[in-house]
């Protein structure tokens, strides 16, 4: 009963966001243009790389593709839902409107997670899972199994992502100004474009066991192009799974420490 009362609650924000939001069509255009690019902008750094028959990393310039639509589709993912809500809570907590989220019937952190949605990033998800299908189709040996396996460890990355960004901006109960923090995740992230394999061995481990970009893009890439790795998948999942908990711990204790803004 309380998983459907949240299910029916996201319904309700989206159809809110979706209302605010389309009054201002134009910006449907501008985030096409721009969600375009980007990715055009990507693909064409991809083929500066391999344009002599030379692979990326060990992977092909459509393999790559498959990373590169990833990226796309997590960058979507923090533009829609991440960065209109997790980004507030600084300002919350500032204003002291914090109280009154906390003081609602309904678990906090959801409620701060899942307020707003930005419909207009959603077309950078669109146009990931696009790149993703359009290099599947020049890729051989893929299967319906590993296609499988890639999403679900897209779900997996989605987790990572929500959870370090969630931390980040948790970190407002204690100190103003966070927006750097984040955005210097999200300038760091952008590193997840390309394969880590492309990279020197010291920042592939840098973007493995410190910040877990390789989980993030390649190894879900690497399942949907056939080339799961059993010890990275399992890896992957428990990455994400501790990262939640912890993120979810963070915010408990960061909640107790809050003293209100009455206070």
């Amino acid at each position: 009963m309380k998983l459907l009362r949240y299910c029916r609650l996201i319904a309700i924000f989206m159809g809110a966001s979706i209302s605010v939001q389309m009054e201002y069509r134009a910006n449907f255009l501008v985030s096409l243009l721009s969600s375009l690019l980007t990715a055009v902008g990507a693909l064409f750094g991809l083929i500066i790389l391999t344009g002599d028959g030379r692979s990326i990393g060990g992977w092909s310039y459509y393999e790559a593709t498959v990373v590169v639509g990833l990226f796309t589709l997590v960058q979507g993912f923090i533009g829609a839902f991440l960065q209109p809500n997790l980004n507030e809570i600084s300002e919350a907590i500032r204003k002291g409107t914090m109280d009154f989220t906390l003081l609602k019937p309904i678990d906090a952190q959801f409620l701060v997670s899942t307020r707003e949605i930005s419909i207009f990033r959603l077309l950078d998800m669109f146009i990931g899972v696009l790149l993703i299908i359009w290099a599947s189709t020049h890729i051989p040996g893929m299967t319906f199994t590993g296609v499988m396996l890639g999403g679900a460890l897209m779900i997996a990355a989605f987790a990572m992502v929500y959870s370090i960004w969630f931390m980040l901006s948790t970190t407002a109960f204690w100190f103003i100004k966070v927006e750097n923090s984040t955005e210097l995740f999200n300038s760091v992230f952008r590193a997840g474009q390309f394969p880590v394999t492309a990279f020197p061995s010291w920042v592939r481990l840098l973007f493995t066991f410190v910040i877990p970009i390789a989980f993030i893009t390649t190894v879900p890439a690497e399942a949907i192009i056939g080339q799961a790795n059993v010890t990275s998948t399992l890896t992957a999942g428990g990455v994400a799974l501790t990262l939640v908990l912890i993120s979810r711990w963070f915010w408990q204790w960061a909640v107790r420490s809050y003293t209100s803004a009455s206070s």
